[in-house]
């Protein structure tokens, strides 16, 4: 895969819960952080977003973990469409550490486009195709 070139990137705040005994943020945590990327990633570059008629549903999923989160602030979510496809989005992410720029994991996700009120996958609005291709540029394949 060719080197991403991330247009968007959030903060993310650690709270307390997310500590696990072993001092470090516990993996499990890093989903809820990628899910805060896609989410407001979304909403920033898809227009229109209506979470009460639509949604993304992730089918399928891989991650990296790179380092451990020791760290109690600079950590951030870079989020990228790579592919666009008739119902599903590729995603790549990567939480790092914004100040020293570390990665500590990464993600490639595929999610499908989701209609909630007929509960039925669907194919992604050009409307949104068109919002990605225009922001993401030479990320997409």
């Amino acid at each position: 895969m060719k080197e991403i070139d991330y247009h968007y990137s959030i903060p993310v705040q650690i709270r307390w819960k997310d500590w696990d005994r072993f001092c470090h943020i516990n993996n499990a945590t890093y989903f809820e952080f990628f899910d805060t990327g896609k989410i407001n990633y979304f909403e920033k570059v898809c227009p229109q977003v209506d979470w009460s008629k639509c949604a993304v549903m992730m089918v399928h999923d891989e991650t990296d973990f790179v380092s451990q989160i020791k760290e109690f602030n600079n950590i951030s979510v870079r989020t990228a469409v790579v592919h666009i496809g008739h119902k599903s989005i590729t995603l790549c992410q990567e939480i790092y550490n914004h100040r020293k720029q570390e990665v500590k994991a990464r993600c490639l996700s595929v999610m499908v486009y989701f209609n909630s009120i007929t509960q039925t996958s669907e194919p992604v609005p050009e409307s949104w195709v068109e919002a990605i291709r225009s922001f993401e540029g030479d990320n997409l394949q």
